[in-house]
This record gives structure tokens, sequence and C-alpha cells, in this order.
């Protein structure tokens, strides 16, 4: 699987490198160095370069380095517009999505509420965030951007004597332009997974 990650990946840098827009590096936005764009994606340095996405100090020929190379290919001068959140049901063709979505993003992180709660400037820090106001509503709740144009609001709710806890992962109003619908998918699972790390 991970010699498929790779050919994945380069066959996307190869399609982004082959007709390099001029206008790359605003719309990610990145700082351009020759033929590399460095950018923070998922709390860490991301590089993209013509045979190699690195995140951190690690190459990544998977989800990660996939994500952020699709992300690369629909880069668009558009802003990310944050409100009114959607939820990810909301936005077309993301039905086939749905069940895994809810499973892997938000249910993924229930059993972990206690230190979520304690670590949320920690977690807000790395992922270019911020707590959020009362009104996007829950017991706490925080905006973290995964990538550059795309924010995701978690919301927690504690549990009560009629609910048990919950999550409600939110994307901002517009993340449809900058990736498609099973990318988006993906990026909110694996940004759940860097919560985890982090925590």
């Amino acid at each position: 699987m991970k010699d498929n990650y790779a050919t994945i990946l380069q066959n996307n840098l190869d399609r982004l490198y082959g007709g390099l827009p001029d206008d790359l590096a605003g719309n990610l936005p990145a700082q351009q160095d020759g033929e590399r764009f460095i950018f923070d994606a998922f709390g860490e340095k991301c590089v993209i370069q013509p045979k190699t996405i690195t995140l951190g100090k690690k190459e990544h020929s998977s989800v990660f380095g996939i994500l952020i190379s699709l992300y690369a290919l629909n880069a668009r001068p558009d802003i990310c517009i944050l409100s009114p959140l959607k939820s990810f049901k909301e936005f077309p063709s993301s039905m086939p999505y749905v069940g895994a979505f809810a499973t892997h993003t938000e249910q993924l992180l229930i059993p972990h509420f206690g230190k979520i709660k304690e670590a949320v400037q920690t977690i807000t820090r790395a992922l270019k965030g911020e707590k959020t106001h009362l009104e996007a509503g829950g017991d706490f709740s925080f905006v973290v951007y995964p990538l550059p144009k795309i924010a995701l609001c978690y919301i927690f709710y504690e549990a009560d004597d009629d609910f048990p806890p919950s999550v409600t992962c939110l994307y901002s109003n517009n993340a449809n332009l900058f990736l498609p619908i099973d990318g988006l998918a993906d990026v909110g699972e694996y940004t759940s997974r860097k919560i985890l790390d982090i925590i």
C-alpha cells in the first residue's frame, strides 16, 4: 500500500510541476524558494518540491503527502470563509463518506474528552487555531487550520443525565473549493489523529 501512496503522490507532483501556476505561492499561500513551496500544514513545516513533500522532518508519501499535493493542485485565489460553518454532510457529494467521517473524525475523540479539554491551548497553538466564542455552542470548542485555507471547528458536548458526551466537527464555509470531497473527509480524520498525537 505504501508503494501505491508513493505512486499517487508522485503523479500528483508531476501534474503540479508539469504546468506550475505562476501564482501558486500566493494561492496556497506559501513562501517560494525556487521550486520549493514552504507553509504550515497539520501543525508542521511543510515543503513541496518536485519529487517529495516533507512534513516536519519526514518525507511523506502517505495520506498526508497526498492530501497536501491535492491541496496544491486545487490552489486558487479565494480566501477561506470561516462562517457560517458547515457540517461535512452539507457539502455536495459527501453522502458516501458521512458514516466514516463521523466514526474517524468525531467519535474517535470522545474517549479523550478530558485530555483534549486540558490541552486546548496547546492544540490551537500547534494547529494555528484559536478558542471559539460561545456562539459556536457546546461546552467548549476551538478552530484549527490543518491547511492554510481550510478551517475545522471542533465542538465538544459533555455528558449529562440524558446524553453521552459527543463531538461535532464543522468546516469553514467554502472548504470544498480547496479539496475534493474525499480529501476533505480525510482532512477531518487526520486532523483528529493529529490532535490525539498532540495530547
